[in-house]
């Protein structure tokens, strides 16, 4: 694996950016990581990204380059977490008002819409992180066969539910916001509560599968 780039996030930041493509043992060497630096002294939180993280630190008390340089050991460590992680399923209603781009997923791909929800439902995916708005689950795993690029214009108001496929991932919206994913369905589950604890209801390592609900003819 390439070796990652560490550079300065203002006064107070670092951003370790390993530049590789989005893969699982990607993650958990960053998920290692992140459990390591989370106990260093100083280090006020720690956010694992897509292929990378940042660590937020107190500048009056640490050495940026000190920590930039623990940040590369950890990486040269070559250890990765085995995180268990929950198996969750999550219903969802495919197609419809639901899923108002299932057929415009099944122009691009040239399968049928009941093709896209069987394969849709049949993997298992892998939390990758947490990211865009709370809660939002970027998840691996997508059939290759599924991808779809994210919509030319994205739209101004996606339901709070929604799931999507955006090129070669597919995620859920928690909350009602703007995206320009393709919308193949819509899951009543909540992902995010601000009175829970955590907050979150999925978490980087988690297991998760889409059981088909309802499919619109």
């Amino acid at each position: 694996m390439t070796q990652p780039v560490i550079q300065a996030l203002g006064e107070n930041a670092l951003i370790l950016n390993t530049g590789a493509s989005a893969t699982l043992e990607c993650q958990q060497r960053l998920w290692a990581i992140a459990a390591k630096a989370a106990h260093w002294p100083h280090v006020r939180d720690v956010v694992p990204g897509m292929n990378n993280l940042t660590i937020l630190f107190d500048p009056l008390a640490s050495d940026g380059r000190q920590l930039a340089e623990k940040l590369q050991a950890a990486w040269d460590a070559d250890s990765i977490s085995q995180k268990a992680g929950r198996k969750i399923d999550i219903p969802v209603a495919y197609g419809g008002d639901n899923g108002p781009d299932l057929e415009q997923v099944a122009r691009h791909t040239g399968l049928s819409p009941a093709e896209i929800v069987k394969r849709h439902t049949a993997a298992e995916y892998i939390v990758y992180f947490i990211g865009f708005q709370p809660g939002f689950p970027y998840l691996g795993g997508l059939d290759p066969k599924l991808a779809t690029p994210r919509r030319s214009e994205p739209r101004l108001l996606v339901p709070a539910g929604s799931v999507g496929i955006g090129g070669s991932q597919t995620g859920i919206y928690p909350a009602a916001s703007p995206g320009g994913w393709q919308l193949i369905g819509r899951s009543e589950l909540q992902l995010f509560d601000p009175g829970a604890n955590p907050p979150t209801l999925l978490q980087p390592g988690d297991r998760v599968r889409f059981v088909a609900s309802e499919v619109a003819a």
